[in-house]
């Protein structure tokens, strides 16, 4: 064990305290750590989201997907923490734009940036997609039934559509250096009230998963043009985000949860609505007013370091963690049917069974990280101390400042 020291912090082992010093020494002193907060908070609030509302039921020898949402609408609320993917896309936006302005004031050209993203990207879902493959291959040589096969290869792969949208995003982001969320947000209201209001037809409102998402992503555009600086913005997103989604919810009739139900007629998020849109407003209001508490939060160099490191691994996080979830479930076949782990979600004994199953899914993901974080690398990535890599993002990420401060 490492020698404890340091005011209030003998907990910390000294080897790590160091390592948290080196890391916050190589951070320039103009960064916005908010951002990095904003972003790492954004992929907690996603992987708990699924881990709670995820359920993996053993029906004989079939395994099922289910929901505690289903069974227990009151627990709604726990969307409205844990989705999060607003937060994320406004960050992703912002990080964009300023990335392509510093390319471009570099002299460099649309295509060599938008390759640099598009692997950084999609490398490691070629090893997710690689490995799941095999799996498939490997339950089905096994006899195993076509819906537990279904059921599993579904939630693995299911958060490649979020990178799709993404990407999309990322490669248009030229064209949205100067557009406002207002135009996306009429898109989206139109498309609802078609939906609706029209009794239109339902693929309509897979026009939305552009559009809706477009929104908090244009939102970080605004960021990086320093639309956003003063709270008077992030109030205004925060009250008018709260307002209008409480009036869709309760008398429009859009669903209280915020993520999908199993048999719910509509889907907040598959594709997303307009109630989905407003929240997003909300939740981006609250983050853009949290971002200097999170700046004094991140002076702490242990808070800090695990900030750093955790978006430094943020895709390989975010593409494991259902294969977590699903490897813990598998292993504990074994023991048999565990409650919060492949008993049915219906209540509340459900509930806290399964938090007490959180720490375990981390420890599985800490292994997928371990074994998979060199795919988010990449090739040309240093291979030395986790400091090393952090003191070239940072660089990359204060050329970006200084080109977007004089763009």
């Amino acid at each position: 064990m490492g020698e404890n020291r340091g005011r209030g912090r003998g907990w910390v082992p000294s080897g790590i305290r160091r390592a948290a010093l080196r890391i916050d020494a190589a951070t320039p002193p103009e960064r916005d750590r908010s951002v990095d907060a904003l972003r790492a908070l954004a992929i907690l609030g996603v992987v708990l989201g699924h881990w709670l509302v995820t359920a993996l039921v053993a029906d004989g020898a079939t395994l099922r997907a289910a929901s505690p949402l289903g069974a227990m609408p009151g627990l709604a609320p726990v969307s409205w923490v844990f989705q999060t993917l607003a937060v994320f896309f406004m960050v992703g936006g912002h990080v964009a734009t300023r990335g392509w302005t510093s390319a471009r004031a570099r002299g460099g050209t649309y295509g060599a940036w938008l390759a640099g993203r598009m692997v950084r990207l999609f490398l490691p879902v070629a090893a997710v997609t690689a490995v799941w493959t095999v799996a498939a291959a490997g339950l089905v040589l096994g006899g195993a039934s076509f819906v537990t096969v279904h059921t599993v290869v579904k939630l693995a792969l299911s958060p490649l559509w979020f990178l799709l949208v993404f990407a999309v995003l990322t490669a248009a982001t030229p064209l949205l250096l100067r557009l406002g969320p207002l135009w996306p947000l009429a898109v989206v209201l139109h498309v609802d009230l078609v939906r609706f209001g029209l009794d239109g037809p339902a693929w309509l409102g897979w026009v939305n998963v552009a559009a809706g998402w477009l929104v908090p992503y244009t939102l970080g555009a605004a960021w990086t043009r320093g639309e956003l600086e003063g709270p008077r913005a992030g109030r205004v997103l925060l009250v008018g985000g709260t307002v209008a989604t409480a009036l869709l919810v309760g008398c429009a009739g859009y669903p209280a949860s915020m993520v999908g139900v199993p048999g719910a007629a509509v889907s907040n998020l598959d594709p997303p609505t307009l109630a989905a849109v407003t929240f997003g407003l909300a939740q981006c209001g609250l983050a853009l007013l949290l971002r200097d508490r999170l700046r004094r939060a991140m002076r702490a160099p242990l808070v800090w370091a695990v900030v750093a490191l955790l978006n430094l691994s943020a895709m390989t996080v975010f593409l494991w963690h259902q294969t977590a979830l699903m490897a813990t479930t598998a292993v504990g076949l074994l023991a048999g049917r565990l409650d919060g782990l492949h008993t049915a979600p219906d209540g509340p004994r459900w509930v806290a069974a399964r938090l007490l199953w959180l720490p375990v899914f981390a420890l599985v993901l800490a292994v997928c990280r371990a074994a998979f974080h060199a795919c988010e690398r990449g090739p040309r990535a240093p291979r030395g101390r986790a400091t090393r890599v952090v003191r070239v993002q940072h660089r990359r990420d204060r050329a970006g400042s200084k080109a977007a401060r004089g763009a």
